[in-house]
């Protein structure tokens, strides 16, 4: 399993380096509803790429579903002169660099699709353990990221001279020690909880990637899309704000869901079969 080809998993380390990347840059701008809701034409990528590298075929229901999902986005983070619209006053590289991070993170889980796919030829019918491939994709990204960081820090406008500093004072407040940290409150156990709670994701979709596919593993991971909208718009701790829903938004989001049932409705079995 060990001699499987590295530079798959370099692709995938790389895809989801620049996913985060974009994902967290443009998610620190944007209100919490916008984000799950963005963060699902993650399907829609995944349908095109997997046609595009895996050669697969959808059906009818399947594509109008898709784009139910896509028209479901537009409607609920559709602006325009009502301030009440969620986007208003964001600006439009925002939710773009979103839509990218999705973008990314398709092509990455569709490439783990192909690795579980190819791995089967080569280990003559054995299954390649989620482990392997998870290790290796978390490995290279974690590089790929560490590489992204000066970038990062001067899109946030702080010169390279002063990275190290910034880098102790994160890790101070990701700790939550020090005098001078300020705005960490629910630090260390918020994060923990998150990297934990991020961990068991990543690896039960991962298998779901496994003995289903990418395409199936997103889709149950959008059964979270409904309930996380809500949640946000509650007065929770440590949360700046609530964000108020519009009906734009509420509209889109159930256009949205009944696009994902559709796509999810089984296929009718044919004659004889």
């Amino acid at each position: 399993m060990l001699a499987v080809p590295k530079n798959r998993f370099m692709a995938i380390g790389i895809l989801e380096a620049l996913g985060v990347a974009a994902g967290m840059s443009s998610g620190a701008m944007l209100p919490g509803p916008a984000i799950p809701i963005l963060n699902q034409t993650f399907l829609v990528w995944q349908l095109m790429l997997s046609t595009l590298i895996l050669g697969r075929t959808y059906s009818f229901n399947q594509i109008i579903g898709c784009l139910l999902v896509a028209a479901g986005v537009v409607l609920a983070v559709a602006s325009g002169p009502n301030d009440s619209q969620m986007l208003t006053k964001i600006e439009f590289i925002w939710p773009a660099l979103m839509l990218a991070s999705s973008a990314f993170q398709a092509g990455a889980s569709i490439i783990k699709e192909f690795v579980f796919v190819d791995a089967t030829s080569r280990l003559k019918g054995k299954q390649l353990d989620i482990f392997v491939v998870n290790s290796f994709g978390s490995g290279f990204q974690a590089l790929f990221i560490l590489l992204f960081l000066p970038l990062l820090s001067n899109l946030k406008g702080i010169p390279f001279s002063q990275f190290p500093s910034y880098l102790r004072s994160g890790a101070a407040c990701f700790l939550n020690i020090g005098p001078t940290t300020t705005g960490c409150d629910g630090a260390p156990l918020l994060p923990l909880l998150y990297i934990c709670f991020n961990m068991a994701f990543n690896i039960s979709m991962l298998y779901l990637v496994k003995i289903s596919s990418a395409v199936v593993s997103s889709l149950s991971a959008t059964l979270s899309v409904p309930i996380s909208i809500y949640i946000l718009t509650l007065p929770l701790p440590y949360m700046p704000e609530r964000a108020s829903l519009s009906p734009f938004f509420l509209i889109g989001s159930v256009i949205l869901v009944l696009g994902l049932i559709l796509y999810n409705l089984p296929k009718p079995a044919k004659q004889g079969s």
